[in-house]
């Protein structure tokens, strides 16, 4: 494993540079597929360890990211893509991808939804977004994390 990231609340180790891509329309495909594209545009091309360690409660997290898992990106709607960036922003594609992850699988960090806030704004860092946006991206998915996704603090 090597370090991605880490500062005072996260590290982030991979054991691989992770590998994101675009998924497009083919000729040959169904509408379901086409759907399928529509709502989860982006895909991890190999399989990846991630480590995630919590450095205030000294806890350690591993978990693997399948080779062809999809997922949607950085929700951002579009009204705020001018102020954000949309989800195809080449910054959001790790941090979503990780993110995605632990909000379908809340286990792997032992349910704590402000742990998983501290890793998305972390790969949000080390993606090089500046902070304004950063704290906007960060306290937008706490809240809907919170409200829509039943993750309490």
């Amino acid at each position: 494993m090597f370090c991605w990231y880490l500062n005072s609340k996260a590290g982030i180790y991979f054991d691989k540079l992770p590998s994101v891509g675009v998924r497009y329309y083919i000729p040959s495909m169904t509408k379901e597929d086409k759907k399928s594209i529509e709502k989860y545009p982006f895909i991890c091309r190999k399989d990846l360890s991630v480590c995630l360690k919590d450095i205030r409660k000294n806890k350690e997290y591993n978990f693997s990211i399948p080779k062809g898992y999809c997922y949607d990106g950085a929700s951002i709607p579009r009204f705020f893509w001018r102020v954000i960036g949309s989800n195809y922003d080449n910054g959001f594609l790790v941090p979503a991808l990780i993110h995605d992850v632990l909000c379908e699988n809340h286990n792997y960090i032992n349910d704590d939804r402000s742990f998983s806030t501290d890793v998305f704004n972390a790969l949000l860092e080390s993606s090089g977004i500046c902070s304004v946006k950063r704290f906007f991206m960060k306290n937008s998915v706490a809240f809907y994390q919170t409200i829509f996704c039943g993750w309490d603090k």
